[in-house]
C-alpha cells in the first residue's frame, strides 16, 4: 500500500457549523505533503482528526505508519529542562536518544534552561525534538518555522529534507508560501471543507493560468497591473500613459508567486 494516509468522507460539524463535509485525501509515503487553506478552511480541524486528537462525525481514516506531531501551539511545565524533557519522551517510547538530530536544532545549547525561558524559537525546536524521538514513518509540522530566525529555519528545512530522504513522511501545515513551494511534493487547498485543487505547484499555475503583475510608478504613485497576457496589456498601458502625458517613473513585471495562486483558489467557493 503506498498511502500513509487515506481519508474517505471525513464529516466533523460543530453544532449547525458544518466544517467538514465529506473530505477526501490521500497522502502517499514518502512525500512532503502541505495542507493549506484560510482561517475557517477547516484545515486545523482536519489535521486534528488524522493526528487522532479531535472526534469526527463520519468517514474513515488510515493511518499507514507510526506518528509524530509538531503542534503549532503546545507547551510544557514551566520548570522542566529540554534534555530532561527529552529523556522522557526517550522512555515513554521505549528508544534511544538522537545526539545528532539534538544537535542539529540546538537543543543541548539550551540544555541549562527551564521551558520558561525558553525564547520562542527554542520551544519550537524542542517540540519539534520529542515528535521525532519515537522515530515516526508520518512527522506532522503545524507551523514549524514560526518564530524562528533565518539561520534557524535554514537549519531546520534542511532537517525536513533530511528526514524526506530517509523515506519519511511528511504532513507540513505554513502560511509560508515560500517555505511550502521548496519543501512539498504536493499541496492541498481547502476551501469550505472540501477540497479545492491538490497536485503540485507546476499544476496549481496551469490550472490557474500564468499570472502576471506590472506595477508602474508614476509622479501619481504606484499602480499595479494584473494580466494573463503581457504583451498586450504592457503595450496598452505604455501607449494609454503616453496619451495622458503621464511619465513613467520605474516598472517591474513580476510572475504570480504560490501566495497569489493560493489566494485565488481559497478564495473561490468550491465547484
Amino acid at each position: 500500500m503506498n498511502h500513509a494516509i487515506q481519508v474517505r468522507g471525513l464529516k466533523k460539524s460543530y453544532g449547525s457549523n458544518i466544517v467538514l463535509g465529506g473530505l477526501d485525501l490521500e497522502i502517499e509515503k514518502g512525500e512532503t505533503f502541505a495542507l493549506l487553506g484560510v482561517n475557517g478552511a477547516g484545515k486545523t480541524t482536519a489535521l486534528e482528526c488524522m493526528e487522532g486528537l479531535k472526534k469526527y462525525d463520519g468517514g474513515t481514516i488510515t493511518v499507514n505508519g507510526k506518528m509524530g506531531i509538531q503542534l503549532q501551539s503546545s507547551s510544557l511545565p514551566a520548570h522542566i529542562k529540554p534534555m530532561e524533557a527529552v529523556r522522557l519522551f526517550a522512555k515513554w517510547n521505549r528508544t534511544e536518544i538522537d545526539y545528532t538530530l539534538l544537535h542539529a536544532l540546538g537543543i543541548q545549547e539550551t540544555a541549562k534552561k527551564q521551558y520558561r525561558q525558553l525564547s520562542t524559537g527554542q520551544k519550537r525546536r524542542l517540540h519539534l525534538a520529542l515528535a521525532l524521538i519515537g522515530n515516526p514513518d508520518i512527522i506532522f509540522l503545524d507551523e514549524p518555522t514560526a518564530g524562528l530566525d533565518v539561520e534557524a529555519r535554514a537549519s531546520l528545512h534542511e532537517q525536513i529534507r533530511r528526514l524526506k530522504s530517509q523515506g519519511k513522511t511528511i504532513v507540513l501545515a505554513s502560511h509560508d508560501m515560500a517555505e511550502v513551494e521548496t519543501l512539498c511534493d504536493r499541496i492541498a487547498i481547502l476551501n469550505h471543507g472540501n477540497i479545492a485543487f491538490c497536485g503540485t505547484a507546476a499544476e496549481l499555475t496551469d490550472k490557474l493560468g500564468e499570472k502576471y503583475f506590472i506595477h508602474i510608478k508614476t509622479r501619481q504613485g504606484t499602480r499595479t497591473f494584473e494580466t494573463d497576457t503581457i504583451e498586450d496589456t504592457l503595450i496598452s498601458l505604455l501607449q494609454e500613459l503616453k496619451q495622458k502625458g503621464i511619465h513613467i517613473l520605474d516598472m517591474k513585471v513580476d510572475r504570480g508567486t504560490l501566495e497569489q495562486h493560493f489566494m485565488e483558489m481559497a478564495g473561490r467557493e468550491t465547484e
